[in-house]
């Protein structure tokens, strides 16, 4: 269901109340250990001890990974903690969408360094892994644990709850993090901040000797078990407690021996209720019941829980007694709440915040400013240069979220994957291809945080993509002054599973049954073993109702009265015309044609081909200078003879509207190709020359 926007809390809203709560927070003044006085803020004079910051060094694959350095900018002490230490289990696709709400609604309010622990699969740890990479956040550090390695502590409970196996790894963190690690935040992915989390960490200072464990009351009669007859829940102690939002003491937890506590608790309770109903939260709670020393209980402000049949509107009377809110319902967003128009608006605001604005420094980290590598380059640049913007794309790294949807595909043999990219304009194709194409995708998308929540709904309400599992949606989020078309293209070609992909563009319809037919050529050419890019000769209709032709002999006929034409031939007929449409017209068997200046066909070719040149965004030369390499290095173009796809009609793009009206635009991209071609000489030497002939477009 569409949800219906209506924000009550606009996101300058939020802003504002965050700002008006650090000016009030910075009038405050603490005493740190050495005696000085200072504000509650990190402008510290040099004297001041050091403190814990992040910077960021670039690893192998070019993306900047978090390292900690010690900088002499403050004293941490004067803060509420020094390095937050977060815990979340998060596996699946779908599971690592929606804990990004989680972390922005976190990034907003802090002013401290976290450290984010994510128990999780291989598919979340591969989406938030690049996620945070390009995202790029100063003062944040994540680390990887794999639950299949602690599945045996937990596999054995039957468990009724939707979260499955996941739902009980909560229980083996003293396990599982560093023993070096003494405390930690445990949080659920649908849990929302309304403050900062650094309040919730001071709350480690109100346990005391004995209590290991920071909870947050239950706000239903779920454990008193009065909701309906025969209703039997885990024995609770009064309420209960909700797991959804965690105070552990992991040094007092180890020290008790919490593992065994919990599995002897699991093992006698399970004698009597078989399965737990509520995964972790069930089991917590029993333990509780017999040692309620352990638990001290915290304000219920620190979980707001919307889940059926809730009292969470005894918790708060104002706005600002808000800290978290627990979406902890199945219905999620649907759920039914007195007040629940505020908190789906407060959820909104950060569905759609921009992510990249969360990219800011921390007060009082003076090298803690992000991707150093990038700003190195950045600082490289001539900004007097008439194609500094042009200079700034190729460096930056984009904020990059990959299957953003669920996605479940096994490859097979010579099979081949369709790549290409959209904006949020062309979000109407998605559909005609997948009825087009049964094969594996692989989509860049590049939308903002507001775009993605649109396309998230049209595909959950599309019984045609949602038929589909073997389309890998990657969101690309807008930066920048250009589009971004061959990064995007590389991110796509990147996340493909087959040995073979087809590179073509949104726009074009392919012929039903291209991808067996793609299959079988695979085959018949011999591509594991010789290097050729097979083209798929592309055609174009001007009409936006078009009888779609099902084999060559149609195409011909449409050719013949004009509803179908070569593709671009009225507007930039060398694009294509290498392809020898004429030979192609009688053609049976495939045919091999020369590399021409200027020719940019759509091609099967081995995923290990050369990737695109990001220097080129916006309109032009784009594709002209991958074909350019993929020739550089040897391939043979091989025409199809009984394949074709067809370009559908749209309105021109704004950067083409640019590059026609900005005699700049064109300039740089003249510019651009020039660098593009000497580099190309350099690279491949002696055979790569030709290329320096080649005209301008």
């Amino acid at each position: 269901m569409i949800l219906k926007k209506q924000l009550s809390l606009s996101q300058s809203q939020v802003e504002q109340m965050k700002m008006m709560g650090s000016m009030q927070s910075d009038l405050k003044t603490n005493v740190n250990k050495s005696g000085f006085i200072s504000p509650n803020c990190p402008n510290a004079e040099p004297s001041v001890p050091k403190c814990e910051c992040y910077g960021q060094v670039e690893n192998g694959d070019g993306i900047a990974s978090n390292e900690i350095f010690l900088l002499g900018s403050c004293e941490f002490d004067s803060w509420p903690a020094k390095v937050i230490h977060i815990s979340i289990v998060c596996a699946g696709y779908n599971a690592s969408r929606e804990v990004v709400i989680l972390i922005k609604s976190i990034l907003f309010y802090r002013k401290n360094p976290l450290h984010i622990h994510f128990i999780s699969d291989e598919r979340a740890k591969h989406v938030l892994g690049h996620l945070f990479r390009s995202w790029d956040v100063p003062g944040l550090k994540y680390s990887f644990y794999m639950a299949e390695d602690y599945k045996a502590d937990v596999d054995w409970i039957p468990n009724r709850h939707y979260s499955g196996l996941y739902g009980l790894m909560k229980l083996v963190l003293t396990k599982v993090l560093p023993l070096d690690l003494e405390k930690t935040i445990v949080l659920d992915t649908d849990i929302t901040f309304a403050t900062d989390i650094a309040e919730l960490w001071q709350l480690f200072r109100k346990l005391g000797t004995r209590e290991a464990i920071g909870l947050v009351e239950n706000q239903s009669d779920w454990y008193l078990g009065t909701l309906w007859k025969r209703h039997k829940p885990w024995p609770a102690k009064g309420r209960g407690f909700n797991t959804g939002v965690m105070l552990f003491d992991l040094r007092k937890l180890r020290d008790l021996n919490w593992m065994q506590m919990w599995r002897l608790t699991a093992e006698k309770e399970l004698m009597n209720l078989l399965a737990t109903s509520l995964a972790d939260q069930d089991i917590i709670n029993a333990l509780i019941k017999k040692h309620d020393y352990l638990v001290h209980s915290l304000p219920c402000a620190w979980n707001v829980q919307l889940s059926d049949n809730t009292r969470s509107e005894l918790c708060y009377t104002e706005v600002n007694d808000l800290k978290a809110i627990h979406w902890n319902s199945p219905y999620k967003l649907n759920v039914k709440n007195k007040h629940v128009e505020f908190f789906r608006n407060l959820y909104l605001t950060f569905l759609e915040y921009d992510g990249n604005l969360l990219r800011r420094e921390l007060f009082g980290c003076e090298a803690g400013k992000g991707n150093s590598t990038f700003q190195e380059q950045l600082d490289n640049l001539d900004e007097e240069d008439i194609c500094y913007e042009f200079r700034r794309e190729k460096i930056l790294l984009h904020r990059s979220h990959l299957y953003y949807l669920d996605y479940n595909y096994t490859p097979e043999p010579n099979d081949v994957t369709l790549v290409a990219q959209l904006s949020i304009d062309r979000l109407q194709m998605l559909e005609s291809i997948c009825k087009h194409w049964d094969g594996p995708i692989s989509l860049a998308l590049y939308i903002s945080d507001g775009e993605a929540q649109r396309f998230l709904d049209y595909a959950l309400n599309s019984e045609t993509l949602q038929a589909r599992k073997n389309v890998g949606y990657h969101i690309v989020y807008k930066d920048g002054q250009f589009y971004p078309v061959n990064y995007l293209r590389n991110v796509a070609l990147k996340q493909v599973q087959t040995e073979y992909i087809f590179l073509t563009d949104v726009d074009f319809l392919p012929m039903k049954g291209l991808h067996a037919n793609l299959k079988k050529q695979v085959m018949n050419q011999n591509m594991e073993n010789t290097k050729k890019a097979l083209i798929v000769p592309a055609f174009e209709t001007l009409r936006y109702r078009l009888d779609f032709p099902k084999t060559k002999s149609e195409v011909i006929h449409q050719l013949n009265l004009g509803t179908l034409l070569t593709f671009r031939y009225h507007v930039w007929p060398k694009g294509h015309a290498p392809t020898n449409f004429a030979k192609w017209r009688t053609a049976i068997t495939p045919y091999t044609v020369q590399w021409e200046a200027d020719f940019e066909p759509y091609i099967v070719i081995r995923k290990d081909c050369p990737h695109y040149d990001t220097r080129f965004v916006g309109f032009g030369w784009n594709k002209v200078s991958h074909i350019m390499e993929v020739d550089a290095q040897g391939y043979e173009f091989v025409v199809l003879p009984n394949a074709f796809i067809i370009h559908m009609p749209h309105t021109p793009s704004f950067d083409i509207a640019k590059f026609r009206s900005s005699e700049t635009y064109r300039t740089c991209l003249q510019t651009l190709k020039e660098e593009f071609q000497r580099d190309l000489s350099k690279k491949y030497g002696f055979a790569a020359l030709k290329y320096m002939a080649v005209g301008n477009r």
